[in-house]
């Protein structure tokens, strides 16, 4: 069975804000290193000054493999492309604002690797297979199929603080359009 996963169901179910990351705005970004799709280790800790998006999300599937069970029925899972592709396709929108991007989820590099290039990402995708960054900062996680899963967040990480923290993520395509919006709403002073 092939699963078309750019499309959203119409009846997925929302994600209720449980407070999971009420504690990360003001929270200073340990120093872990996390290898990347660009063949790089990366330190959200130490980024060059400025603003940078973070989004976590679950798991990409792969187009001719099945989605875990029940996966559209857990809130906040399915959508992991259609928000990819918003992140690829507010790309440039981001970056004017003084915004770089990562992608962040507990597969592997290789994993991800795929979809970067299936989905043809402009951005490094980042792996927390080892869940290090994850638990370091009490990140929100679910299982499916024995697989720990990183909940749907998006974080803006500033001069190695977080900033601003966005949960629950649903849509999940409409994720990039709200970071915009948060952006141009609270721009950079000097």
């Amino acid at each position: 069975m092939t699963t078309n996963l750019a499309d959203l169901p119409a009846d997925l179910p929302a994600p209720a804000d449980d407070g999971a990351c009420d504690h990360l705005p003001g929270t200073a970004v340990p120093a872990v290193s996390l290898p990347s799709t660009g063949g790089r280790a990366v330190d959200l800790a130490v980024l060059p000054p400025g603003r940078t998006v973070v989004y976590a999300y679950p798991m990409t599937g792969v187009p001719s493999g099945p989605l875990p069970r029940g996966w559209d029925a857990i809130p906040g899972a399915r959508g992991c492309t259609p928000q990819s592709c918003a992140f690829r396709d507010h790309h440039a929108d981001l970056a004017a604002l003084g915004a770089g991007v990562f992608g962040f989820s507990t597969q592997s590099t290789a994993y991800q690797r795929e979809m970067v290039e299936r989905l043809h990402l402009p951005f490094e995708v980042l792996s927390d297979a080892g869940l290090r960054l994850t638990q370091a900062l009490r990140l929100p996680t679910f299982e499916a199929d024995g697989m720990t899963l990183l909940k749907r967040l998006t974080l803006v990480v500033r001069d190695g603080t977080i900033e601003h923290a966005f949960y629950p993520v649903f849509p999940p395509n409409r994720s990039a359009g709200q970071v915009l919006d948060w952006l141009r709403a609270n721009p950079l002073q000097g």
